[in-house]
C-alpha cells in the first residue's frame, strides 16, 4: 500500500508516467420489450425482462495526472488480451517515455509472464522493460486510481442496456475523446500519513 502512496506522491514527470489501469467486464443485454418513452410527469419504462447477448471486457488506463485516459473494449479477458493492450500502451500511447510506472492488481493475468506466452522472447523483454509494474496488495484495488475512471465511464456512458459490442466500442471512443479534451484529472487525497491513522489496525503491533 505506501509503495502505490509514494508512487502517486511524485511530481508529474512525462519521462516517467504513472498509468493507472484496471479492467471492468460489460454485460451485453437486449430489451425483449419495447420501452416507453419519457413524457411530462413520467420517467421512461423499462421492462424487467431482458436478453444477455454475451459480454465484453473493458480495458481501462488513466493518468491521473494529465488527465488522458486510453480504453479499449475486448470480447474476452485473457492474457492474451492484457498483453496486446499493454504493448499498445507501450508502443503508441507512450512511446516516447522512459519508462511506465503501471499501476494495476495482481490478477493473474497481469504478470510478465503473460507477455512471453503471448510474444517471442525478444518481444516481451523488450515491452517488459518499458514498464514498472506496481502491484495493489490484496483486498486493495480501491488504491488504483483507475477504478475511478471506471466508475465515471460506467457512469457517464455504460448505465443502460447495450446490446452489441460495436454499439459500445463507439460510445466508449466518443465519451474517452470528450473526457480527454477536458483534461479531467483525478484529485488523489489519501496519504501514506492518513493510513498510518485510519488503518493503523492493519500495522503490526511491536512491543514498546
Amino acid at each position: 500500500m505506501e509503495q502505490v502512496l509514494d508512487v502517486y506522491k511524485m511530481a508529474y514527470n512525462e519521462n516517467y508516467p504513472v498509468v493507472c489501469m484496471d479492467e471492468s467486464p460489460k454485460q451485453l443485454i437486449k430489451e425483449t420489450r419495447v420501452p416507453i418513452d419519457m413524457k411530462p410527469g413520467k420517467e421512461r419504462r423499462i421492462d424487467f425482462e431482458y436478453e444477455r447477448c454475451g459480454a465484453c471486457n473493458v480495458f481501462m488506463a488513466n493518468e491521473p495526472l494529465k488527465g488522458k485516459r486510453y480504453v479499449e473494449i475486448k470480447e474476452s479477458k485473457t492474457k492474451k488480451d492484457w498483453a496486446y493492450f499493454v504493448r499498445e500502451l507501450a508502443d503508441n500511447q507512450y512511446e516516447d517515455a522512459t519508462k511506465i510506472r503501471l499501476v494495476m492488481d495482481n490478477l493473474n493475468t497481469h504478470s510478465p509472464s503473460a507477455l512471453y506466452e503471448v510474444f517471442e522472447p525478444e518481444e516481451a523483454k523488450r515491452i517488459w522493460d518499458r514498464f514498472e509494474f506496481i502491484y495493489t496488495p490484496k483486498h486493495g484495488s480501491w488504491l488504483n486510481m483507475a477504478e475511478i475512471e471506471l466508475n465515471v465511464l460506467n457512469g457517464q456512458c455504460l448505465n443502460r442496456r447495450i446490446d452489441n459490442i460495436e454499439t459500445v466500442k463507439d460510445e466508449v471512443a466518443a465519451w474517452c475523446e470528450s473526457r480527454n479534451n477536458m483534461k479531467a484529472k483525478i484529485n488523489w487525497q489519501f496519504t501514506t500519513k492518513d493510513a498510518r491513522i485510519k488503518l493503523r489496525r492493519l500495522y503490526p503491533k511491536l512491543e514498546a
